[in-house]
């Protein structure tokens, strides 16, 4: 079962689905629901594979949805993924494509997209996987579906490093959390400030502290530690989030060193700078 936020990319997921073999039902009503969970279980092989879309476009029907499926998940093998996106990154696209907010009628956007988060909110609590595709563009979206849903058998973790700033806030995807304001900050440094962590005159002071090393060290052992029992255990994708004050340079820096370390160890990572571009006065 497949829902979420207008214009988080349910659309693009879907179509992931369906190029991976999915037999696929968009804006599904909710009363239909066990009937194709029905036909998924009893009908033959062309709908063992299902993915059913239920949203907001639903209307009132969909305060149904939370208790309808706790009560189907323990008759079915049913999955619910929850599609979602930050409030700036869903106004940008909604600008960009100049589509009205489905739930916004004679207001803004804005006051749409929070009408619907408060709308999905007892849906998103009982989701099995939360997808927030604010990072991602169509093409590392439909990567990321098939590396977590192409088969049965046991896939490559996927694993995303994250630079933030904790002035911005703390990644609501983050699994791990990694607080690197401890260590000195280059932004006081006159001739460091302009650039961020990625620069290696930046780099080479942040890593020049013993107390970095030290952390990196103890980093790559708790990862190497953790990661398999993660996979043992069918976790599929991990987020792992490096924070400093602005997010531009320390958390940048280890972000990417970890990227390395795990790269060394034969895992695939990607990273992403959160808030590396974002003001700092």
């Amino acid at each position: 079962m497949l829902t979420g936020l207008s214009g988080s990319g349910k659309g693009s997921t879907l179509k992931a689905f369906e190029d991976l073999g999915f037999y696929c039902v968009d804006n599904l009503p909710v009363d239909l629901v066990p009937t194709l969970c029905d036909l998924a279980v009893q009908g033959g092989r062309e709908y063992q594979r299902l993915v059913m879309v239920v949203d907001a476009r639903e209307g009132s029907s969909l305060k149904q949805l939370p208790a309808l499926y706790r009560r189907l998940a323990r008759r079915y093998p049913l999955t619910l993924v929850f599609i979602e996106a930050s409030d700036e990154v869903l106004l940008r696209r909604f600008s960009e494509t100049r589509r009205p907010h489905p739930l916004s009628r004679d207001q803004s956007i804005r006051d749409g997209i929070r009408r619907e988060r408060q709308l999905m909110a007892p849906i998103r609590r009982v989701a099995d996987v939360v997808i927030d595709t604010s990072q991602f563009n169509v093409h590392e979206l439909r990567q990321f579906v098939a590396d977590r849903f192409q088969s049965a058998e046991k896939r490559p973790m996927v694993i995303s490093v994250v630079s933030f700033g904790y002035r911005f806030g703390v990644p609501t995807d983050a699994d791990l959390v990694f607080d690197v304001r401890f260590l000195p900050n280059p932004h006081f440094i006159a001739e460091l400030r302009p650039y961020s962590g990625r620069e290696k005159r930046v780099a080479r002071y942040v890593m020049s502290f013993r107390q970095s090393k030290g952390f990196l060290r103890r980093v790559d052992d708790l990862l190497a530690f953790l990661i398999p029992r993660y996979i043992d255990e069918g976790k599929s994708y991990l987020t792992i989030a490096f924070g400093c004050t602005g997010g531009r340079h320390r958390s940048v820096t280890l972000s990417e060193a970890v990227a390395r370390q795990l790269a060394g160890r034969g895992y695939r990572a990607k990273v992403v700078h959160r808030d590396i571009n974002r003001s700092m006065a």
